[in-house]
Parts: structure tokens; sequence; C-alpha cells
């Protein structure tokens, strides 16, 4: 990757979103818990999630270790997330699969526009993902 395509990819909106994870700690005792790991990358995450009686996400919490893709993703994904419905977070994923894929728009979400960069980097895909994933991975748990 070029210094050029560097800047390109981590603008100063993608890092700020990355350094508001802390926002967000991890808590075991969270009841819908899961960790993804990227095979391209070698990126990991640990994410919990609550959802309140109708079924809407209620906490969130994760432990990220990425690069600032993976980060920002990851702050996305936790700063739109409170007072939704987990098949949104569901459809979203599929939606950034897709996306990625260069088959469909960039999915509806706040903030996910600053990921758009990624998508000409696909060994970045993996990260961008990652905390998608193992959201799904952990709202999956809801229906067992």
């Amino acid at each position: 990757m070029t210094a050029r395509q560097a800047t390109k990819l981590y603008s100063p909106a993608l890092l700020r979103l990355a350094t508001g994870l802390a926002a967000f700690p991890f808590d075991p005792a969270l009841p819908l818990v899961a960790e993804a790991r990227s095979r391209s990358c070698g990126s990991l995450i640990s994410i919990g999630l609550a959802t309140d009686d109708d079924g809407l996400i209620l906490r969130i919490g994760m432990t990220v270790s990425a690069c600032a893709i993976g980060q920002a993703s990851a702050a996305v994904l936790a700063n739109g997330c409170i007072g939704i419905a987990p098949e949104r977070i569901l459809r979203t994923t599929q939606g950034l699969e897709q996306w990625l894929a260069g088959e469909r728009v960039l999915p509806d979400w706040p903030d996910l526009a600053a990921l758009a960069p990624a998508r000409d980097h696909p060994g970045r895909h993996g990260a961008l993902l990652l905390p998608w994933k193992a959201a799904s991975q952990a709202l999956s748990q809801t229906a067992t």
C-alpha cells in the first residue's frame, strides 16, 4: 500500500471512529457473547450484547484487536445499535458483504460511509466485516 492509498483509506473521520471504542468496554457478564477472527488479517473481536424485554439491543461491549478499519467498523456498529432490532444488524451484515462484493450499494447505517474507502482494499474486508459477523453470531443465540 502506498502512502497516498493509506492516507485515502485512513481518513481523519475513520481514525476518529476507531478511537471511540473505549466507550464500549467488553463485559463478559453480557448474555450474548461471541468471538470472531478474520482469516485474512488475524484480527480478533470479542463482543457481548444484551437485549431488552422487547428484543431490542440494550447494551454492547467489545474487545477489538484489529487495524483501524476493524476498530472503526466496530465503533460504527456500537454507535448505531442501541435500541434497534437484531434483524437490522443481520441485514446490514449481509448488505455489507454484498456491497464489498460489488453487488449493491452501501447499506444504510449511521457513519458507515466513513468505511467506504475500504472497499477498494480487499485485504481490509475481513477486518471491516469482523464486528458485524461477531454481533450476528452473538445475536443468533437468542433464537435457541
